[in-house]
Protein backbone atom coordinates (compact mmCIF):
# COMPACT_ATOMS: atom_id res chain seq x y z
CA UNK A 1 0.00 0.00 0.00
CA UNK A 2 2.80 2.36 0.95
CA UNK A 3 4.56 1.48 -2.31
CA UNK A 4 1.43 2.23 -4.35
CA UNK A 5 0.92 5.50 -2.50
CA UNK A 6 4.51 6.48 -3.14
CA UNK A 7 4.13 5.76 -6.85
CA UNK A 8 0.94 7.81 -6.96
CA UNK A 9 2.73 10.74 -5.36
CA UNK A 10 5.58 10.47 -7.88
CA UNK A 11 3.08 10.26 -10.73
CA UNK A 12 1.25 13.34 -9.41
CA UNK A 13 4.50 15.27 -9.10
CA UNK A 14 5.55 14.31 -12.63
CA UNK A 15 2.18 15.35 -14.01
CA UNK A 16 2.35 18.65 -12.12
CA UNK A 17 5.85 19.29 -13.43
CA UNK A 18 4.77 18.53 -17.01
CA UNK A 19 1.73 20.76 -16.66
CA UNK A 20 3.93 23.55 -15.29
CA UNK A 21 6.22 23.26 -18.33
CA UNK A 22 3.24 23.35 -20.68
CA UNK A 23 1.80 26.35 -18.86
CA UNK A 24 5.14 28.13 -19.10
CA UNK A 25 5.21 27.52 -22.83
CA UNK A 26 1.68 28.87 -23.17
CA UNK A 27 2.17 31.98 -21.09
CA UNK A 28 0.82 34.92 -23.02
CA UNK A 29 3.36 37.39 -24.35
CA UNK A 30 3.43 40.52 -22.16
CA UNK A 31 1.24 43.21 -23.66
CA UNK A 32 4.16 45.58 -24.16
CA UNK A 33 6.06 42.97 -26.20
CA UNK A 34 3.25 41.59 -28.35
CA UNK A 35 4.00 43.70 -31.42
CA UNK A 36 7.76 43.12 -31.18
CA UNK A 37 7.24 39.40 -30.68
CA UNK A 38 5.01 39.30 -33.77
CA UNK A 39 7.68 41.07 -35.82
CA UNK A 40 10.43 38.69 -34.78
CA UNK A 41 8.29 35.56 -35.16
CA UNK A 42 6.98 36.56 -38.58
CA UNK A 43 10.38 37.46 -40.01
CA UNK A 44 11.97 34.39 -38.48
CA UNK A 45 9.46 32.18 -40.29
CA UNK A 46 9.05 33.67 -43.75
CA UNK A 47 11.49 36.53 -44.44
CA UNK A 48 13.31 35.82 -47.69
CA UNK A 49 16.73 36.52 -46.17
CA UNK A 50 16.07 34.94 -42.75
CA UNK A 51 19.27 32.90 -43.02
CA UNK A 52 21.34 36.03 -43.61
CA UNK A 53 20.22 37.93 -40.50
CA UNK A 54 21.95 36.60 -37.34
CA UNK A 55 19.25 37.87 -34.98
CA UNK A 56 16.64 35.86 -36.91
CA UNK A 57 18.48 32.54 -36.59
CA UNK A 58 16.47 29.71 -35.00
CA UNK A 59 19.22 29.15 -32.41
CA UNK A 60 19.96 32.83 -31.75
CA UNK A 61 18.12 32.90 -28.39
CA UNK A 62 18.36 30.18 -25.79
CA UNK A 63 14.75 30.52 -24.68
CA UNK A 64 11.77 32.87 -24.68
CA UNK A 65 13.22 34.87 -21.80
CA UNK A 66 16.34 35.61 -23.82
CA UNK A 67 14.24 36.64 -26.79
CA UNK A 68 12.05 38.84 -24.59
CA UNK A 69 15.14 40.53 -23.21
CA UNK A 70 16.26 41.32 -26.76
CA UNK A 71 12.83 42.59 -27.76
CA UNK A 72 12.65 44.88 -24.72
CA UNK A 73 15.54 46.83 -26.20
CA UNK A 74 13.19 48.35 -28.80
CA UNK A 75 10.58 50.85 -27.71
CA UNK A 76 9.45 51.42 -31.32
CA UNK A 77 8.37 48.37 -33.34
CA UNK A 78 9.47 50.12 -36.52
CA UNK A 79 13.07 50.27 -35.25
CA UNK A 80 13.08 46.54 -34.50
CA UNK A 81 11.68 45.80 -37.94
CA UNK A 82 14.41 47.83 -39.67
CA UNK A 83 17.15 46.20 -37.59
CA UNK A 84 15.95 42.72 -38.57
CA UNK A 85 16.06 43.39 -42.31
CA UNK A 86 18.93 42.43 -44.59
CA UNK A 87 20.70 45.70 -45.45
CA UNK A 88 17.57 47.86 -45.76
CA UNK A 89 17.66 50.95 -47.95
CA UNK A 90 17.05 53.15 -44.90
CA UNK A 91 20.52 52.18 -43.64
CA UNK A 92 22.25 51.64 -46.97
CA UNK A 93 21.02 54.53 -49.13
CA UNK A 94 23.96 54.72 -51.52
CA UNK A 95 23.23 51.70 -53.70
CA UNK A 96 24.45 48.97 -51.31
CA UNK A 97 21.00 47.99 -50.01
CA UNK A 98 19.71 44.46 -50.47
CA UNK A 99 16.19 44.89 -49.10
CA UNK A 100 14.69 47.97 -50.74
CA UNK A 101 11.03 47.16 -50.37
CA UNK A 102 9.98 45.57 -47.02
CA UNK A 103 7.70 47.68 -44.83
CA UNK A 104 5.53 47.70 -41.74
CA UNK A 105 2.37 49.63 -40.80
CA UNK A 106 0.57 50.27 -37.54
CA UNK A 107 -2.87 49.98 -39.15
CA UNK A 108 -3.50 47.11 -41.55
CA UNK A 109 -6.74 48.71 -42.76
CA UNK A 110 -4.68 51.36 -44.55
CA UNK A 111 -2.38 48.67 -45.94
CA UNK A 112 -5.28 46.65 -47.35
CA UNK A 113 -6.80 49.71 -48.99
CA UNK A 114 -3.60 50.85 -50.64
CA UNK A 115 -2.88 47.39 -52.04
CA UNK A 116 -6.19 47.80 -53.89
CA UNK A 117 -5.42 51.28 -55.17
CA UNK A 118 -7.29 53.19 -52.46
CA UNK A 119 -5.21 56.09 -51.15
CA UNK A 120 -5.50 59.50 -49.61
CA UNK A 121 -4.57 61.39 -52.73
CA UNK A 122 -4.89 64.80 -54.35
CA UNK A 123 -5.01 63.14 -57.77
CA UNK A 124 -1.69 64.11 -59.34
CA UNK A 125 0.76 61.40 -60.31
CA UNK A 126 4.14 63.12 -60.49
CA UNK A 127 7.85 62.58 -60.76
CA UNK A 128 10.54 64.41 -58.78
CA UNK A 129 13.95 65.10 -60.29
CA UNK A 130 17.04 66.95 -59.19
CA UNK A 131 17.18 70.26 -61.01
CA UNK A 132 20.67 69.30 -62.15
CA UNK A 133 23.12 66.52 -61.42
CA UNK A 134 24.20 66.70 -57.77
CA UNK A 135 21.72 69.45 -56.89
CA UNK A 136 19.66 69.19 -53.70
CA UNK A 137 16.92 71.29 -55.28
CA UNK A 138 14.04 69.37 -56.79
CA UNK A 139 11.55 69.95 -59.58
CA UNK A 140 8.32 68.04 -59.86
CA UNK A 141 6.31 67.48 -62.99
CA UNK A 142 2.87 66.05 -63.47
CA UNK A 143 2.71 62.72 -65.32
CA UNK A 144 -1.06 62.29 -65.31
CA UNK A 145 -4.18 63.34 -63.44
CA UNK A 146 -6.33 60.69 -61.75
CA UNK A 147 -9.97 61.01 -62.87
CA UNK A 148 -12.56 62.09 -60.28
CA UNK A 149 -9.88 63.53 -58.01
CA UNK A 150 -9.50 67.02 -56.58
CA UNK A 151 -6.76 67.73 -59.14
CA UNK A 152 -9.10 66.75 -61.99
CA UNK A 153 -11.20 69.81 -61.11
CA UNK A 154 -8.24 72.21 -61.01
CA UNK A 155 -6.09 74.04 -63.56
CA UNK A 156 -3.27 71.52 -63.63
CA UNK A 157 -2.29 69.05 -66.33
CA UNK A 158 0.31 66.59 -67.56
CA UNK A 159 3.68 68.30 -68.08
CA UNK A 160 3.15 71.11 -65.56
CA UNK A 161 6.26 71.81 -63.46
CA UNK A 162 6.47 72.81 -59.80
CA UNK A 163 9.51 73.76 -57.74
CA UNK A 164 7.89 74.98 -54.51
CA UNK A 165 5.11 73.85 -52.20
CA UNK A 166 3.33 76.39 -50.02
CA UNK A 167 5.98 78.89 -51.09
CA UNK A 168 8.86 76.72 -49.86
CA UNK A 169 11.39 75.46 -52.43
CA UNK A 170 11.42 71.66 -52.78
CA UNK A 171 14.65 69.95 -51.68
CA UNK A 172 15.75 66.41 -50.96
CA UNK A 173 15.44 67.14 -47.22
CA UNK A 174 11.89 68.54 -47.15
CA UNK A 175 9.92 66.95 -50.02
CA UNK A 176 8.32 64.30 -47.78
CA UNK A 177 7.14 66.82 -45.23
CA UNK A 178 5.77 69.16 -47.89
CA UNK A 179 4.07 66.56 -50.09
CA UNK A 180 3.21 63.66 -47.77
CA UNK A 181 2.53 65.05 -44.32
CA UNK A 182 -0.31 67.43 -45.13
CA UNK A 183 -3.83 66.75 -46.40
CA UNK A 184 -3.81 70.00 -48.34
CA UNK A 185 -1.06 71.99 -50.00
CA UNK A 186 -0.42 74.47 -52.77
CA UNK A 187 1.88 73.72 -55.68
CA UNK A 188 3.80 76.71 -57.02
CA UNK A 189 4.21 76.17 -60.76
CA UNK A 190 7.30 76.96 -62.77
CA UNK A 191 8.61 77.20 -66.34
CA UNK A 192 11.91 76.02 -67.78
CA UNK A 193 13.67 79.07 -69.23
CA UNK A 194 17.31 79.48 -70.24
CA UNK A 195 18.30 76.16 -68.65
CA UNK A 196 16.77 77.03 -65.29
CA UNK A 197 13.43 76.68 -63.52
CA UNK A 198 11.62 79.90 -62.81
CA UNK A 199 8.39 80.34 -60.85
CA UNK A 200 5.70 81.65 -63.20
CA UNK A 201 3.33 83.12 -60.61
CA UNK A 202 0.72 80.37 -61.00
CA UNK A 203 -0.28 78.13 -58.13
CA UNK A 204 -2.76 75.30 -57.56
CA UNK A 205 -4.32 74.48 -54.18
CA UNK A 206 -4.93 70.74 -53.79
CA UNK A 207 -6.72 68.65 -51.17
CA UNK A 208 -6.27 64.94 -50.58
CA UNK A 209 -9.37 62.77 -50.49
CA UNK A 210 -9.86 59.03 -50.16
CA UNK A 211 -9.48 58.03 -53.79
CA UNK A 212 -9.82 54.69 -55.56
CA UNK A 213 -7.77 54.73 -58.74
CA UNK A 214 -8.93 52.63 -61.68
CA UNK A 215 -5.64 51.33 -63.12
CA UNK A 216 -7.09 51.18 -66.64
CA UNK A 217 -6.41 54.82 -67.49
CA UNK A 218 -6.66 54.58 -71.29
CA UNK A 219 -7.77 51.88 -73.69
CA UNK A 220 -8.32 52.52 -77.39
CA UNK A 221 -7.75 51.07 -80.83
CA UNK A 222 -5.55 52.99 -83.27
CA UNK A 223 -5.77 52.18 -86.98
CA UNK A 224 -2.55 52.63 -88.93
CA UNK A 225 -2.56 51.17 -92.43
CA UNK A 226 -3.43 47.49 -92.18
CA UNK A 227 -2.73 47.44 -88.46
CA UNK A 228 -5.34 47.74 -85.74
CA UNK A 229 -3.25 48.62 -82.70
CA UNK A 230 -4.68 48.17 -79.24
CA UNK A 231 -3.30 50.69 -76.76
CA UNK A 232 -3.67 50.07 -73.02
CA UNK A 233 -2.27 52.38 -70.37
CA UNK A 234 -2.37 50.28 -67.22
CA UNK A 235 -1.15 51.88 -63.99
CA UNK A 236 -1.52 49.24 -61.28
CA UNK A 237 -2.24 45.54 -60.78
CA UNK A 238 -5.37 45.69 -58.59
CA UNK A 239 -7.27 42.39 -58.58
CA UNK A 240 -10.71 43.96 -58.18
CA UNK A 241 -10.33 45.48 -61.67
CA UNK A 242 -9.38 42.21 -63.38
CA UNK A 243 -12.87 41.58 -64.72
CA UNK A 244 -12.97 45.09 -66.17
CA UNK A 245 -9.56 44.47 -67.73
CA UNK A 246 -10.89 41.27 -69.29
CA UNK A 247 -13.76 43.26 -70.82
CA UNK A 248 -11.22 45.65 -72.37
CA UNK A 249 -9.51 42.70 -74.04
CA UNK A 250 -12.91 41.48 -75.20
CA UNK A 251 -13.38 44.87 -76.86
CA UNK A 252 -9.93 44.61 -78.45
CA UNK A 253 -10.90 41.21 -79.87
CA UNK A 254 -14.19 42.47 -81.25
CA UNK A 255 -12.40 45.39 -82.90
CA UNK A 256 -9.97 43.03 -84.62
CA UNK A 257 -6.83 44.21 -82.88
CA UNK A 258 -3.71 42.86 -84.60
CA UNK A 259 -1.06 44.40 -82.35
CA UNK A 260 -0.90 45.60 -78.75
CA UNK A 261 1.01 48.41 -77.05
CA UNK A 262 0.97 47.85 -73.29
CA UNK A 263 1.94 51.08 -71.55
CA UNK A 264 3.43 50.30 -68.11
CA UNK A 265 5.58 53.42 -67.86
CA UNK A 266 4.06 54.52 -64.52
CA UNK A 267 2.95 51.10 -63.22
CA UNK A 268 4.60 50.30 -59.89
CA UNK A 269 3.12 46.80 -59.68
CA UNK A 270 0.62 44.97 -57.48
CA UNK A 271 -1.01 41.54 -57.48
CA UNK A 272 0.81 38.51 -58.90
CA UNK A 273 -2.59 36.98 -59.66
CA UNK A 274 -3.48 40.00 -61.81
CA UNK A 275 -0.15 39.66 -63.64
CA UNK A 276 -0.95 36.07 -64.56
CA UNK A 277 -4.39 37.09 -65.80
CA UNK A 278 -3.04 39.95 -67.92
CA UNK A 279 -0.36 37.71 -69.45
CA UNK A 280 -3.06 35.17 -70.29
CA UNK A 281 -5.15 37.88 -71.99
CA UNK A 282 -2.19 38.93 -74.11
CA UNK A 283 -1.48 35.35 -75.18
CA UNK A 284 -3.94 32.46 -74.73
CA UNK A 285 -2.03 29.89 -76.73
CA UNK A 286 -0.14 28.52 -73.71
CA UNK A 287 -2.87 27.24 -71.36
CA UNK A 288 -1.52 25.75 -68.14
CA UNK A 289 2.13 26.29 -69.15
CA UNK A 290 4.37 27.75 -66.46
CA UNK A 291 4.34 31.55 -66.44
CA UNK A 292 6.51 32.08 -63.36
CA UNK A 293 8.24 30.18 -60.59
CA UNK A 294 8.22 31.35 -56.99
CA UNK A 295 10.92 30.55 -54.43
CA UNK A 296 10.76 31.21 -50.68
CA UNK A 297 13.35 30.95 -47.92
CA UNK A 298 15.02 27.60 -47.31
CA UNK A 299 13.10 26.99 -44.07
CA UNK A 300 9.77 27.10 -45.90
CA UNK A 301 10.94 25.35 -49.07
CA UNK A 302 12.40 22.42 -47.11
CA UNK A 303 9.08 21.90 -45.31
CA UNK A 304 6.96 21.63 -48.47
CA UNK A 305 5.82 18.36 -50.04
CA UNK A 306 6.29 17.69 -53.75
CA UNK A 307 2.68 18.65 -54.49
CA UNK A 308 3.07 21.84 -52.46
CA UNK A 309 6.29 22.68 -54.35
CA UNK A 310 4.40 22.22 -57.61
CA UNK A 311 1.82 24.75 -56.45
CA UNK A 312 4.58 27.39 -56.42
CA UNK A 313 4.55 27.31 -60.24
CA UNK A 314 2.23 30.03 -61.55
CA UNK A 315 0.58 28.92 -64.80
CA UNK A 316 -1.24 30.66 -67.63
CA UNK A 317 -5.00 30.43 -67.23
CA UNK A 318 -7.98 30.23 -69.60
CA UNK A 319 -10.69 31.43 -67.18
CA UNK A 320 -11.21 33.15 -63.83
CA UNK A 321 -14.20 34.07 -61.72
CA UNK A 322 -16.31 31.83 -63.92
CA UNK A 323 -15.51 33.75 -67.12
CA UNK A 324 -13.34 32.81 -70.08
CA UNK A 325 -10.21 34.89 -70.54
CA UNK A 326 -10.47 37.15 -73.60
CA UNK A 327 -7.14 36.20 -75.17
CA UNK A 328 -5.55 37.95 -78.15
CA UNK A 329 -3.10 35.09 -78.87
CA UNK A 330 -0.36 37.55 -79.79
CA UNK A 331 3.16 36.45 -80.72
CA UNK A 332 4.66 39.92 -80.20
CA UNK A 333 4.03 42.50 -77.49
CA UNK A 334 5.14 46.13 -77.55
CA UNK A 335 5.56 47.42 -74.01
CA UNK A 336 6.44 50.92 -72.84
CA UNK A 337 8.57 51.24 -69.69
CA UNK A 338 10.41 53.82 -67.58
CA UNK A 339 12.42 53.69 -64.37
CA UNK A 340 9.03 53.71 -62.58
CA UNK A 341 7.98 50.37 -64.11
CA UNK A 342 8.33 47.89 -61.26
CA UNK A 343 7.42 44.58 -59.64
CA UNK A 344 4.32 42.98 -61.14
CA UNK A 345 4.89 44.99 -64.33
CA UNK A 346 8.36 43.52 -64.68
CA UNK A 347 6.91 40.09 -63.93
CA UNK A 348 4.61 40.33 -66.96
CA UNK A 349 7.52 41.26 -69.23
CA UNK A 350 9.90 38.63 -67.87
CA UNK A 351 7.24 35.91 -67.66
CA UNK A 352 6.22 36.36 -71.30
CA UNK A 353 9.76 36.47 -72.72
CA UNK A 354 10.21 32.68 -73.06
CA UNK A 355 6.99 32.49 -75.08
CA UNK A 356 6.60 35.56 -77.29
CA UNK A 357 8.66 38.39 -78.74
CA UNK A 358 8.84 41.37 -76.37
CA UNK A 359 9.69 44.76 -77.87
CA UNK A 360 10.43 47.04 -74.91
CA UNK A 361 10.41 50.78 -75.61
CA UNK A 362 11.45 53.51 -73.19
CA UNK A 363 13.85 53.29 -70.27
CA UNK A 364 15.32 50.66 -67.94
CA UNK A 365 12.83 49.39 -65.35
CA UNK A 366 13.16 49.51 -61.54
CA UNK A 367 14.51 45.98 -61.04
CA UNK A 368 12.23 44.41 -58.41
CA UNK A 369 12.17 40.63 -58.72
CA UNK A 370 11.01 39.97 -55.17
CA UNK A 371 7.61 40.10 -53.53
CA UNK A 372 5.59 39.78 -50.38
CA UNK A 373 2.32 38.95 -48.73
CA UNK A 374 0.75 40.51 -45.67
CA UNK A 375 1.64 39.13 -42.23
CA UNK A 376 -0.83 39.63 -39.37
CA UNK A 377 -0.33 38.93 -35.67
CA UNK A 378 -2.06 35.58 -35.40
CA UNK A 379 -1.00 31.99 -34.90
CA UNK A 380 -1.07 31.40 -38.66
CA UNK A 381 0.31 34.89 -39.52
CA UNK A 382 -2.89 35.40 -41.54
CA UNK A 383 -5.93 37.51 -40.66
CA UNK A 384 -7.64 34.51 -39.04
CA UNK A 385 -8.07 35.11 -35.29
CA UNK A 386 -5.84 38.15 -35.43
CA UNK A 387 -4.56 39.67 -32.17
CA UNK A 388 -7.19 42.30 -31.20
CA UNK A 389 -4.82 44.39 -29.06
CA UNK A 390 -3.14 46.16 -32.00
CA UNK A 391 -3.37 46.61 -35.79
CA UNK A 392 0.26 46.27 -36.82
CA UNK A 393 0.94 44.29 -39.98
CA UNK A 394 4.03 43.64 -42.09
CA UNK A 395 4.69 43.40 -45.79
CA UNK A 396 8.21 41.92 -45.80
CA UNK A 397 9.86 40.46 -48.86
CA UNK A 398 9.23 36.73 -48.71
CA UNK A 399 9.78 35.38 -52.23
CA UNK A 400 11.85 35.73 -55.37
CA UNK A 401 10.28 35.08 -58.76
CA UNK A 402 11.67 33.88 -62.08
CA UNK A 403 10.24 32.90 -65.46
CA UNK A 404 9.81 29.40 -66.90
CA UNK A 405 13.39 29.53 -68.21
CA UNK A 406 14.56 30.14 -64.61
CA UNK A 407 15.66 33.71 -65.30
CA UNK A 408 14.91 36.16 -62.52
CA UNK A 409 18.11 38.11 -61.98
CA UNK A 410 17.08 41.58 -63.10
CA UNK A 411 17.74 43.68 -60.01
CA UNK A 412 19.45 46.23 -62.28
CA UNK A 413 16.24 46.51 -64.29
CA UNK A 414 14.99 45.13 -67.61
CA UNK A 415 16.77 46.78 -70.53
CA UNK A 416 14.68 48.28 -73.35
CA UNK A 417 14.94 47.08 -76.92
CA UNK A 418 14.75 50.72 -78.02
CA UNK A 419 15.78 53.27 -75.43
CA UNK A 420 13.74 56.45 -75.51
CA UNK A 421 13.52 58.99 -72.70
CA UNK A 422 10.58 61.11 -71.70
CA UNK A 423 11.28 64.83 -72.08
CA UNK A 424 9.17 67.37 -70.25
CA UNK A 425 9.51 69.75 -73.19
CA UNK A 426 7.81 67.23 -75.48
CA UNK A 427 5.69 65.19 -73.11
CA UNK A 428 2.75 64.88 -75.46
CA UNK A 429 -0.76 63.67 -74.67
CA UNK A 430 -1.03 60.13 -73.33
CA UNK A 431 -2.75 57.86 -75.84
CA UNK A 432 -2.24 60.24 -78.74
CA UNK A 433 -0.36 58.56 -81.64
CA UNK A 434 2.03 61.53 -81.73
CA UNK A 435 3.12 61.09 -78.09
CA UNK A 436 6.83 60.22 -78.44
CA UNK A 437 6.96 56.78 -76.79
CA UNK A 438 3.69 55.58 -78.31
CA UNK A 439 4.74 57.04 -81.67
CA UNK A 440 7.95 55.03 -81.55
CA UNK A 441 6.00 51.85 -80.75
CA UNK A 442 3.64 52.47 -83.66
CA UNK A 443 6.59 53.02 -85.99
CA UNK A 444 8.07 49.67 -84.97
CA UNK A 445 4.73 47.96 -85.58
CA UNK A 446 4.11 49.50 -88.99
CA UNK A 447 7.70 49.76 -90.20
CA UNK A 448 7.39 53.49 -90.67
CA UNK A 449 9.78 56.12 -89.35
CA UNK A 450 8.94 57.63 -85.99
CA UNK A 451 8.29 61.33 -86.29
CA UNK A 452 9.02 62.03 -82.64
CA UNK A 453 12.37 60.36 -81.88
CA UNK A 454 14.27 62.61 -79.47
CA UNK A 455 18.03 62.99 -79.69
CA UNK A 456 18.70 65.98 -77.39
CA UNK A 457 19.32 64.67 -73.86
CA UNK A 458 19.98 68.04 -72.25
CA UNK A 459 16.56 68.06 -70.62
CA UNK A 460 16.61 64.52 -69.27
CA UNK A 461 16.43 65.42 -65.61
CA UNK A 462 18.08 63.08 -63.08
CA UNK A 463 15.39 60.84 -61.58
CA UNK A 464 14.89 61.11 -57.82
CA UNK A 465 11.44 59.81 -56.78
CA UNK A 466 7.89 59.59 -58.03
CA UNK A 467 4.53 59.71 -56.30
CA UNK A 468 4.23 55.90 -56.29
CA UNK A 469 7.72 55.12 -55.01
CA UNK A 470 7.23 57.72 -52.26
CA UNK A 471 4.48 55.49 -50.85
CA UNK A 472 5.46 52.25 -49.15
CA UNK A 473 2.69 50.59 -51.13
CA UNK A 474 3.54 52.04 -54.52
CA UNK A 475 6.00 49.46 -55.87
CA UNK A 476 4.54 46.13 -54.85
CA UNK A 477 4.40 42.56 -56.05
CA UNK A 478 2.28 40.57 -53.67
CA UNK A 479 0.37 37.36 -53.13
CA UNK A 480 -3.13 37.61 -51.70
CA UNK A 481 -2.50 34.61 -49.41
CA UNK A 482 0.42 32.50 -48.18
CA UNK A 483 1.19 29.51 -50.41
CA UNK A 484 -0.36 26.14 -49.62
CA UNK A 485 1.63 24.21 -47.03
CA UNK A 486 3.29 27.14 -45.27
CA UNK A 487 3.77 26.35 -41.59
CA UNK A 488 4.30 29.38 -39.33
Amino acid sequence: MKRISKNLVLLFLAAFSLQACEDNDDVATPIDLQVNNFIWRGLNEVYLWQADVPNLADNRFADQNALDSFLKGYSKPEDLFEDLLNKPESKYPNGDAIDRFSWIVNDYTVLEQELNGITKNSGIDFRLSRQSTGSDNLVGYVRYIIPNSDASKKEIKRGDLFTSVNGTPLTISNYEKLLLDSDSYTLNLADFNNNSFVLNGKSVALTKTTLEENPILINKTITSGSHKIGYLMYNGFYAEYDNELNLVFGKFKSEGVTDLVLDLRYNGGGSVRSSIRLASMITGQFPNDIFAKTQFNSKQMNALSSSELESLNDRFISSFDGNAVNSLKLNTLYVITTESTASASELVINGLKPYINIIQIGDVTTGKNVGSYTLYDSESLTKTKVNPTHKYAMQPLVFKISNSANFGDYTQGLQPTYQQYEYVSSYGILGDPSEPLLNLAISKITGSTSKRIQTDKSQTLPYFKDSKSMRRFGQEMYLENPPKGFKP
